[in-house]
């Protein structure tokens, strides 16, 4: 089969598009052929060894696939050849096949493409693990997107809509920020027009905000942590910007906040039955309409290259999907 394969940490344009062994199945697993696959930023973070997890080489990138199961293991009567499916891996989705446990595997209802399908999973979990777990936002409460023309951002001001809250997104430019509109924000920040911290000190009316899914990092952090309403939570979830921030930890006793790490990886591995109860939430709100997938490139699996540049250079809004 054809996979992207990193044979060493270094910059996205050294991964390979080569010949590799198939996937063999084997007991509690099953192997999937894939037609679509989630290209996310900590793809981009994982191949030049700037993740927190540092696979063997070589290595295949990807952990998000929708397909169709071409095999089956022993010990997997719950799942057929045939159907329809969401794969969540660790490795190996950017190929023709994966192996996935028979655990990560959720089937699709008709009305999801796979494009659609295969971009659901990371964002739209992430952020919902974000504002339900660790979050616990509330109905009327306030929620700040930062990056919320990204594929996570606007999964979060989607569910967060959904949830009850009042959204405030936070984007560089115009057009963005006319998507995230569209997609449920409520109101609308611009901060290369204006003094961020400012802005938001304006539309809460001097509250401050009660969540923050902040995924930018650098300055847009600092901003936000010191906007804090009293109890807020401050949600770190990334560092597209570039820059991880350093905390004063001093804000949060002052303002009474708690600083919340959001971690989905490690959140499905530790709690996979709220994992799963999440994934069958999202799945009928998707059906309801409730949350939509904004897929703005499908690209060839050949081009993996060209379409993690793009996310890592944030130019993407919504989520960049490979197709083999």
């Amino acid at each position: 089969m054809k996979a992207i394969v990193c044979e060493e940490f270094a910059p996205v344009e050294q991964l390979q598009y080569k010949d590799v062994p198939d996937p063999v199945v084997k007991k509690g697993h099953v192997v999937v052929d894939v037609k679509a696959c989630g290209v996310n930023f900590p793809d981009g973070l994982l191949v030049q060894g700037l993740y927190q997890m540092k696979p063997p080489f070589p290595f295949i990138p990807g952990n998000e696939v929708a397909g169709v199961i071409s095999e089956v293991g022993e010990g997997v009567p719950y799942l057929k050849v045939g159907m329809r499916v969401i794969a969540m891996v660790m490795l190996g989705g950017y190929a023709e096949k994966v192996l996935c446990p028979a655990t990560h595997i959720m089937p699709i209802p008709d009305e999801i493409p796979d494009e659609e399908a295969a971009a659901l999973v990371t964002a739209h979990a992430t952020a919902h693990h974000a504002l339900k777990q660790r979050a616990q936002i509330k109905p009327g409460e306030t929620l700040l997107v930062t990056g919320a023309a990204g594929g996570t951002g606007l999964a979060a001001v989607q569910i967060g809509k959904e949830m009850g809250a009042t959204v405030i997104a936070v984007c560089s430019t115009q057009e963005k920020l006319d998507m995230a509109k569209e997609n449920g924000a409520d109101i609308l920040i611009n901060y290369t027009e204006t003094d961020l911290k400012t802005a938001i000190k304006e539309v809460t009316d001097g509250k401050g905000v009660d969540v923050v899914y902040e995924c930018v990092g650098g300055d847009t952090f600092h901003a936000c942590s010191r906007s804090m309403a009293w109890n807020g939570r401050l949600l770190v979830v990334g560092f597209a910007g570039g820059t991880i921030p350093e905390f004063p930890v001093n804000l949060a006793l002052v303002k009474g906040y708690s600083v919340m790490g959001v971690f989905w990886g490690s959140f499905t591995q530790h709690q996979p039955k709220e994992f799963a109860d999440n994934m069958k939430e999202l799945l009928m709100w998707y059906v309801q309409g409730k949350v939509k997938v904004v897929v703005d490139d499908v690209v060839p699996l050949e081009n993996a290259k060209d379409a993690l540049n793009k996310v890592m250079n944030r130019e993407v809004k919504g989520k960049m999907t490979l197709r083999p």
